[in-house]
C-alpha cells in the first residue's frame, strides 16, 4: 500500500500547479485618488476701504443705526445739514466740486438770519437740558456731527450728494429751510446707513471665512515657572 500512495502525491502536486498556472493574474490596484484641492476664496475686505475693526453705532428699534441724526428736532436737522455742507465745502476739492465752496458761501449769506435764529434756539435747548455744562455738551455734540459727516470712506459719496443738494437749496426760500432740511438730511443719512449695512455684511462674511478657511490659532503656552526654595513652585 505504501508504493501507490507515494506515486499519487507528485501527480496531485502537478495538478495543483496546472490550476495555479491557469488562474488569471488579478489587475493591479488603481492608484489612490488625490483628495479634492481646496480652493480658498479671497479674504473678505471692508467696504469702501474702511478699517477692518470699526465699531458700528447701535441698532435702534426701527432697525437703523442710531446716529447724530436720529430723533432730532427740525432746528437740529437744519443745523446738521449746515454742518454737512460745511464739511463738504472744506473737503470736496476735486475739480468736479469746484462750485461747492461758492454755493456754500451763498447758502450762508442767503440764510444768514434764519441760521442765526436756529443757532440761538438750539443754544437755548442745550442750556435747558444740561444747565451749567450746556456749552461743553453743545460743543461735544457738534464735534460728533462734524466727525460723522467727515468719515473718510463715505466722503466721495457725500461730496456727490452734497453738490446736488446744494444746487437744490439755492431755490429754497429761507423760511422753508427747516422743513426742507429734514428731507435733504435724510438723503445724506441714507448714505451712512447703507455703509453700516455693507459693513455689517462684511463682518458676517469675514466670520464665515475665518471659520472655514483661516488656520487655527496657535496654542498659547505659559512659560515654565522655576521652582522656588525647597522644590516648591515659585509664584510670580
Amino acid at each position: 500500500m505504501t508504493g501507490p500512495l507515494t506515486l499519487a502525491r507528485p501527480a496531485l502536486l502537478c495538478s495543483l500547479g496546472l490550476i495555479a498556472a491557469c488562474t488569471p493574474t488579478p489587475p493591479p490596484a488603481p492608484p489612490p485618488v488625490a483628495p479634492p484641492r481646496l480652493i480658498v476664496p479671497p479674504r473678505p475686505l471692508p467696504p469702501m476701504g474702511a478699517a477692518p475693526n470699526l465699531v458700528l453705532p447701535p441698532l435702534g428699534a426701527d432697525g437703523r443705526r442710531v446716529t447724530v441724526n436720529s430723533g432730532i428736532s427740525l432746528k437740529q436737522a437744519a443745523w446738521n445739514l449746515r454742518s454737512a455742507y460745511n464739511v463738504a465745502a472744506l473737503n470736496c476739492q476735486a475739480p468736479a466740486y469746484q462750485a461747492m465752496a461758492a454755493n456754500y458761501a451763498d447758502f450762508l449769506k442767503s440764510n444768514k438770519k434764519t441760521l442765526a435764529a436756529i443757532y440761538k434756539d438750539l443754544d437755548k435747548q442745550f442750556k435747558q437740558t444740561y444747565g451749567k455744562t450746556y456749552i461743553q455738551q453743545r460743543e461735544v455734540f457738534q464735534t460728533q456731527v462734524y466727525n460723522y459727516f467727515a468719515f473718510p470712506p463715505v466722503m466721495p459719496v457725500l461730496c456727490d450728494n452734497m453738490l446736488a443738494i446744494g444746487e437744490d437749496l439755492r431755490t429754497v426760500p429761507s423760511k422753508e429751510l427747516e422743513t426742507r432740511s429734514v428731507l435733504e438730511l435724510a438723503k445724506l443719512e441714507n448714505i451712512y446707513q447703507s455703509f453700516f449695512a455693507a459693513y455689517q455684511k462684511y463682518q458676517g462674511d469675514l466670520a464665515t471665512w475665518n471659520a472655514t478657511y483661516a488656520p487655527p490659532a496657535p496654542l498659547a503656552l505659559y512659560p515654565a515657572v522655576p521652582a522656588g526654595p525647597g522644590g516648591t513652585i515659585a509664584t510670580p
